[in-house]
C-alpha cells in the first residue's frame, strides 16, 4: 500500500466521529460482557465518572507540579489513599505512573540505584523471579543491565520460595512476586519471600498491578487473602493499576515505596540544561493530568463501599464460573485462584480449538501456553453472562469431545506452535516477524 499523506483539506467533526465510530465495528463487544480481558468495566455511572474527571484535566501536564498545582495536590492525596489500602503508613510514599509496566521499571530502577549505594561491590546485579512474573521485569532487566533468574513454580502455580532461595547468587539485589498473577490468579507466597529478603538483606517488590484493587477488598468480604503488602515486614515497593480494577481509562498506575528513602533513587535529576533542571519522578516527561485526575476522582466515587460491591459482584461471577466449568468433563481450572482473574485447561480437546469456537460465537478468551489454557479476567459487569457463556462452553466442548482432535487454525494455530517450539529462540524470532507485520499499514 502506498505512504498515506496528510489530507489536503481536514474533515468535519461529524464526518471524523462518524469514521470513529464505523471503526469500533470490527472490535470486541466489551459492553456486553463478552470480552474476558483488557478491560475492567462497573457500570455506565463509573464509566461516566472517570471519562468527565479525565476530560475536566485532559490537556493538563503533570510534569509542572509548579504550573499544575492542582495536579500535584490530587496525586500526593491519591498516593497517600492508596498506600492505606496496603497497610502503608505516613512514611509510605510513591508516584503515579502510565501503568504497571513503567511502576515495575521504576521499581527496580530504585533496587538497581540503591544497591549501588548500598552493595557497591555488585557489578553486575541480579534479580530473582518466578516463571509467572510479568514480563514487565523481564523488559525491566533489559533496559536496565540486569540479569534476571527465573525459578519454577509449584503444582498450584505460585512461587516456590526454596527455588527461590537457590537461585539467590552474591550478584542478587531484589526478589519479585506476585499478587496476583496475570497467568493463572494465584498469589505467590509473599511472606515466605519477604522473610526471605531479609534474612538476605535484599530489596523485595511485589506486583500487586492486577490484585490491588481487588485483593483488600475481597480480604475485608471475608475471602482468605493471605497478606501480601507492607504488612509483611520484606516487602520494600509495590506496583498497583487502578485502570484494572479501579475502573479508569488507561494510563494510570501507583509504584509505592515503604519510606522515601527508596523512593528517591526512583528520581532523575539533570540540572545542567540550559532549559533550566530537568527533574521527573518517574520515566515519563509529560503526565497526563487526565489519568491523575480521573483516578482521583475514582476513590472518592466509589468510596470503600462501592469497592466492596463492585469486588463482590465480580468474586461470586468468578465463582459461579469456575464451578461451572469445573463440571464441564474433560476441563480443568488450574491452581487456586482466591480472586477474579483464573485459567484453564482441557485434556480432553485442543484447548486453542476451543478458543477459536468460542469466538465466532462473540466470547473473547486470551490464549495462554506453558501449558495451554485459555485466560479470563473477570469484572463486575461479567455477572449477567454467566449463564449464557457456560451454556456455550458447554455446547461447543461436547462437539470437539465428539469430534475428535483437530488442528486449529488461526490466532489459535499461531499460540498452539509458539507453546511447543523447544527452540525458544526460534519462538522469539517467530514472534518478532509476527509482530513486525501486524504493525504495518494495511489496505
Amino acid at each position: 500500500m502506498k505512504q498515506l499523506t496528510l489530507p489536503e483539506k481536514g474533515k468535519s467533526k461529524e464526518e471524523i466521529l462518524s469514521l470513529l465510530h464505523s471503526f469500533k465495528s470490527g472490535d470486541s463487544d466489551w459492553h456486553e460482557g463478552r470480552l474476558f480481558g483488557l478491560i475492567y468495566y462497573a457500570g455506565q455511572d463509573v464509566e461516566d465518572m472517570a471519562r468527565e474527571a479525565y476530560a475536566a484535566y485532559m490537556f493538563e501536564n503533570a510534569l509542572s507540579p509548579f504550573d499544575f498545582p492542582s495536579l500535584l495536590k490530587m496525586e500526593t492525596e491519591f498516593i497517600s489513599l492508596v498506600s492505606s489500602l496496603f497497610h502503608g503508613d505516613e512514611a509510605t510514599v510513591g508516584s503515579m505512573t502510565s501503568g504497571g509496566t513503567e511502576s515495575i521499571l521504576m521499581a527496580v530502577k530504585a533496587a538497581r540505584d540503591w544497591a549501588r549505594v548500598h552493595r557497591p561491590e555488585i557489578k553486575a546485579p541480579e534479580m530473582v523471579a518466578p516463571l509467572t512474573i510479568h514480563p514487565a521485569f523481564n523488559k525491566a532487566a533489559d533496559y536496565l543491565g540486569l540479569k534476571i533468574i527465573q525459578t519454577p513454580v509449584d503444582g498450584e502455580f505460585r512461587a516456590e520460595p526454596k527455588a527461590v532461595k537457590e537461585a539467590i547468587t552474591p550478584n542478587t539485589i531484589i526478589l519479585a512476586a506476585t499478587a496476583v498473577t496475570y497467568p493463572h490468579g494465584v498469589i505467590d507466597p509473599i511472606e515466605e519471600i519477604g522473610a526471605l529478603a531479609r534474612e538476605k538483606d535484599l530489596w523485595f517488590h511485589v506486583d500487586a498491578c492486577l490484585g490491588g484493587y481487588m485483593l483488600p477488598f475481597l480480604e475485608k468480604l471475608g475471602g482468605e487473602i493471605p497478606p501480601f503488602d507492607f504488612r509483611v515486614p520484606g516487602v520494600l515497593s509495590m506496583s498497583a493499576d487502578i485502570h484494572k480494577y479501579g475502573y479508569v481509562p488507561k494510563g494510570a498506575s501507583t509504584v509505592l515505596y515503604r519510606i522515601p528513602e527508596l523512593r528517591q533513587h526512583q528520581f532523575y535529576v539533570y540540572t545542567d540544561w540550559p532549559g533550566g533542571v530537568y527533574a521527573t519522578p518517574c520515566l515519563s516527561g509529560a503526565r497526563p493530568g487526565g489519568a491523575i485526575a480521573s483516578s482521583w476522582s475514582i476513590l472518592h466515587y466509589l468510596g470503600e463501599e462501592g469497592f466492596l460491591k463492585l469486588a463482590k459482584s465480580a468474586r461470586e461471577a468468578t465463582v459461579k464460573l469456575l464451578d461451572g466449568i469445573q463440571a464441564i468433563p474433560g476441563l480443568f481450572v488450574l491452581g487456586k485462584p482466591p480472586a477474579t482473574v483464573f485459567s484453564f485447561g482441557s485434556d480432553k480437546i485442543n484447548i486453542y480449538q476451543l478458543g477459536a469456537r468460542l469466538k465466532e460465537k462473540g466470547w473473547r478468551l486470551h490464549a495462554q501456553h506453558r501449558p495451554a489454557s485459555l485466560h479470563l479476567t473477570i469484572s463486575p459487569y461479567h455477572e449477567k453472562i454467566v449463564d449464557p457463556f457456560l451454556d456455550d462452553l458447554r455446547a461447543v466442548a461436547s462437539e470437539l469431545a465428539a469430534a475428535g482432535p483437530a488442528e486449529p487454525t488461526g490466532e489459535a494455530a499461531l499460540y498452539g506452535m509458539m507453546g511447543t517450539l523447544p527452540d525458544r529462540k526460534a519462538a522469539r524470532a517467530l514472534a518478532l516477524q509476527y509482530l513486525n507485520n501486524l504493525y504495518r499499514l494495511k489496505e
